[in-house]
C-alpha cells in the first residue's frame, strides 16, 4: 500500500504502461501466448483515512475508521472477490454503506458482491428506503440511479435487483462516520444521476463519471446530460477544491479523485473546465451560423484538443453538445 501525491500516482500509471510498452515491443514472433493472470489491483493511500483503487473499472475508493467502512463506487463488478481482498487490506472493519455517484456500470457493477461483504449500520435487519429488507452494507445513490438501474427494457431491468440502491437522496446527503462529515451532493453533468462526494476533513473530493481527464466527457443527452450541466458541474468541483500553496516543496491542497485515471488538483479541474466551455462556445457560434451538423463536424471544433483527448470520443462529445444546444433552444 502506497501514501500517493499527485506526482507519485502520475509516475505510478505511466511507468505501467511502459512496461506494457516493452513487453509488447520485444515480442519477435507472433505465436500464441499463455493466458497472462489479471493485473493486480492498485491501492493508493490518497488522506489518511482515504484509499483509492483501480483495476476494476471506474475508481473505487475507501474511507476507513472505527464507524466501518464507505466505499465510493464499486466498479465493474468483473473483480469483485479481488476489491473485497483490496478493501480488507486496507481494514477489516465492516463495510457500512456502498454510495453510488452515477448509474454507470464501470461504477455499479459490483454493488451486490461488495454490499453483501458489509453490515449496515444498526443491524442487517434494517428497514430500506426503497422497500423490503436492506441486507449487508446499505446501497445508497441519488434516485435517478433507481430509475436508471430499474428501468426496464424487454422484459428485463437494466442491473439485477440486487444492485439497486437501498437508499436514496434527492438534492444532497449528509453522513458522519470516522470523525468526518461526509457530504453527497446531485450534480447532473454526463447524465441526470450524477453526483459528487466531499470527504470534508480529508479534503478529497470524488467526481465519479463527471470528470475523466483521459477522454472528452461522454455526456449522455438521451438520459438528462448536457453539455452545460457538465460546465456547472466542473464549476462546482473547482469551487470546492482548493489550490496547494506555490511552494515547490510543498505537497498539499484538495485532492479530486476521478472516474478514471488519477488523483487531480484544482488546476486540472480548471483545465478541463476550460477546454470544455471552449469547445463549447465554438459548436455554439457555429450553429449561430447555420451550419448543420455534419459540416459542424468537418469544422474540428475540438482541434487543438484531441491530442490530449483523443479523437475517439471527439465526434460522440461534438454530437452531444450540438444535441444538447438544439434542445435548449427548443424550449
Amino acid at each position: 500500500m502506497l501514501l500517493v501525491t499527485n506526482r507519485t500516482f502520475n509516475q505510478l500509471f505511466v511507468g505501467a504502461g511502459l512496461v506494457a510498452g516493452v513487453w509488447i515491443a520485444g515480442t519477435a514472433t507472433p505465436r500464441a501466448q499463455p493466458a497472462r493472470p489479471a493485473a493486480a489491483l492498485t491501492t493508493l493511500q490518497v488522506a489518511p483515512q482515504v484509499h483509492l483503487i483501480a483495476g476494476d473499472g471506474g475508481n473505487i475508493v475507501v474511507q476507513s475508521g472505527p464507524d466501518g467502512l464507505v466505499v465510493i463506487d464499486s466498479g465493474a463488478g468483473r473483480r469483485s472477490a479481488d476489491v473485497l481482498a483490496a478493501i480488507k487490506a486496507i481494514s477489516p472493519a465492516p463495510i457500512r454503506y456502498v454510495i453510488n455517484t452515477s448509474a454507470d456500470a464501470d461504477h455499479v457493477g459490483g454493488n451486490a458482491d461488495i454490499a453483501a461483504a458489509g453490515e449496515a449500520l444498526g443491524g442487517g435487519n434494517a428497514p430500506a428506503v426503497f422497500g423490503g429488507v436492506r441486507t449487508g452494507a446499505a446501497r445508497l445513490g441519488h434516485e435517478n440511479v433507481l430509475l436508471r438501474m430499474s428501468k426496464v427494457t424487454g422484459d428485463k431491468p437494466a442491473f439485477p435487483e440486487a444492485d439497486w440502491p437501498t437508499e436514496g437522496f434527492v438534492d444532497s446527503k449528509n453522513l458522519y462516520l470516522n470523525g468526518e462529515a461526509i457530504q453527497l451532493f446531485h450534480q447532473p453533468a454526463v447524465t441526470d444521476s450524477d453526483s459528487i462526494v466531499f470527504f470534508r476533513r480529508s479534503d478529497v473530493i470524488v467526481a465519479g463519471h463527471i470528470l475523466d481527464t483521459r477522454r472528452f466527457p461522454a455526456i449522455d443527452v438521451a438520459n438528462g446530460g448536457s453539455v452545460q450541466g457538465e460546465i456547472d458541474a466542473l464549476n462546482r468541483l473547482v469551487q470546492l477544491a482548493v489550490p496547494p500553496t506555490p511552494l515547490v516543496w510543498q505537497e498539499g491542497g484538495t485532492r479530486v479523485i476521478p472516474g478514471h485515471g488519477h488523483v487531480l488538483e484544482q488546476a486540472d479541474v480548471l483545465e478541463y473546465r476550460d477546454m470544455v466551455t471552449i469547445v463549447r462556445d465554438v459548436v455554439q457560434d457555429l450553429i449561430k451560423k447555420g451550419m448543420t451538423l455534419e459540416q459542424i463536424r468537418r469544422a474540428e471544433p475540438t482541434k487543438g484538443y484531441t491530442r490530449h483527448y483523443g479523437a475517439e470520443s471527439a465526434r460522440p462529445f461534438v454530437d452531444a453538445i450540438y444535441a444538447s444546444l438544439m434542445k435548449g433552444a427548443a424550449r
